[in-house]
């Protein structure tokens, strides 16, 4: 079927048999053209007026047009999509090693942070069976609940996309780091209690502050990079701990208050993160666990060094002094 259609402020005259609507941009004057093949349509607009940013124009197109245009922004889509590495990653797994080997690192670097999590059980049991605190400190528990949290909302798809094994650990971890607070409330004096609450709150209100400015006050390309760089800040602020450990072995020479299974346990949740940002091209994981890493490299090469010269010094003869 042939036909000749005039419509809306432009004129379109193709032989055609499918209605199909498009959207360009006003201007003082525009001139939009379609053309496979041997078929052409030309619209021409002057002195367009603004509706919504956008002006509608219906065209008749025949139906392998259409379909060729739509099969073309399809691989166009597809070829985004493709260039994108987080999403190159999800996609090919399993079938690609370079997806297995991006899934491998993160499931690994959930199991080792798991690890981690657990790690003050034994601390708690003490603190539940004594019903005190004693002389343990809660802001540890508080700082890791607040970075987990961060590292959370980096995680999700609303922030990043592809990063999803960066959000179920931060979650579980959350979760961990939430009952130990809350613990150690109810087992602090008085005094204390009432701070660490007051911190829970801040804790709590911190996040919902992200969220909301990364949510309402910024687009997608500059909420990741705003809680990215936030994540990087926190992760490397908890990185104070490790050195202050690592401090205290040089300064009494003694592995003691450094236990060997959390230090490599570290180490390999380091790595196995470093791996999988590496793999995914994304800066705001490998930066900050790459740190880690060498972090984690010093502590178990202090523990090797220290370990040995303990195990010779053992070795020695006792000396009775009278």
């Amino acid at each position: 079927m042939d036909s000749e259609k005039s419509s809306g402020p432009g004129d379109a005259k193709i032989d055609g048999c499918l209605l199909v609507c498009i959207r360009i941009l006003p201007a003082d004057y525009t001139s939009f053209s379609l053309k496979i093949g041997s078929c052409r349509a030309t619209l021409e607009f002057q002195n367009l007026l603004p509706l919504d940013n956008t002006e509608r124009c219906e065209l008749f197109l025949p139906l392998w047009f259409a379909a060729a245009v739509r099969n073309r922004r399809r691989r166009a889509t597809r070829k985004a999509l493709m260039n994108s590495s987080e999403f190159a990653a999800a996609a090919s797994f399993p079938a690609s090693f370079y997806g297995t080997c991006t899934y491998a690192a993160g499931i690994a670097g959930n199991v080792f942070a798991f690890v981690l999590f657990v790690s003050p059980m034994p601390t708690f049991r003490r603190i539940v069976r004594n019903k005190s605190t004693e002389q343990f400190s809660g802001l540890p528990y508080i700082y890791s609940l607040l970075n987990c949290l961060i590292c959370m909302w980096y995680g999700l798809p609303c922030v990043s996309y592809g990063v999803i094994l960066v959000a179920t650990v931060n979650s579980i971890g959350a979760v961990f780091q939430l009952v130990y607070v809350v613990l150690f409330i109810l087992h602090v004096d008085g005094s204390k209690k009432l701070r660490m609450s007051a911190l829970l709150l801040g804790v709590f209100g911190v996040f919902a502050l992200i969220a909301y400015v990364s949510l309402e006050l910024l687009d997608h390309p500059t909420r990741q990079a705003f809680v990215g760089y936030l994540s990087v800040a926190s992760l490397i602020s908890m990185f104070a701990s490790p050195l202050l450990i690592i401090n205290l072995v040089i300064k009494t020479k003694s592995v003691e208050f450094m236990p060997f299974y959390l230090s490599l346990a570290t180490f390999l949740m380091s790595i196995s993160f470093f791996v999988y940002g590496m793999l995914l091209h994304d800066f705001f994981i490998y930066i900050p666990n790459g740190i880690g890493t060498v972090l984690g490299i010093v502590q178990l090469s202090l523990y090797a060094y220290y370990s040995r010269k303990s195990v010779a010094a053992s070795g020695l003869p006792l000396l009775a002094s009278y």
